[in-house]
């Protein structure tokens, strides 16, 4: 009885599911328009913010193409992590097929999603701190240095505590 009921209880996860899957169409889009923005500099000159004034084209277009891979990276983040909660607690285990399009996302377990979680916001991270550092390459200041030094202590917390047990 109460098996039964917990084993309804889990069509719950379809609510992240699809929030997850929605918000990783959404960073898609912002993805794209983040490159678009990119093209937009470099082929006709045109900037959208002020906050770019003392960098060249160039420099803004990269600036445009850093955050549209961290917004991309997001969108990627978001979709595994709902093919993982999809994989985990909706599709039974003996269903998956090995031939499925969708085989390279491999979420044996809680843990193992929780540690590709980490590792990418980790590289999100470090594409953040890349981003501020081109931005306010002229003026550069001790607190910016923060940012990479969280990345570092996520980074090693993140091999210490091994998540994958590999």
């Amino acid at each position: 009885m109460i098996e039964k009921s917990l084993n309804k209880f889990r069509q719950f996860s379809w609510v992240a599911i699809i929030c997850s899957l929605l918000g990783s169409m959404l960073m898609f889009i912002i993805g794209a328009i983040k490159t678009y923005y990119a093209f937009v500099v470099v082929l006709f000159g045109r900037v959208h913010k002020n906050e770019f004034d003392h960098l060249g084209s160039a420099d803004i277009a990269t600036t445009y193409l850093i955050k549209s891979l961290d917004a991309f990276l997001i969108a990627l983040v978001l979709f595994i992590f709902s093919y993982g909660i999809y994989s985990l607690f909706i599709s039974n285990y003996q269903e998956r097929n090995e031939d499925s399009i969708l085989s390279w996302i491999n979420m044996p377990s809680i843990s193992h999603l929780k540690s590709v979680l980490a590792e990418v916001i980790v590289i999100i991270l470090f594409v953040k701190f890349l981003e501020v550092a081109l931005i306010n390459i002229q003026a550069l200041t001790w607190e910016i240095m923060i940012l990479p030094l969280y990345i570092l202590m996520l980074a090693v917390s993140l091999k210490l505590l091994n998540l994958k047990g590999s």
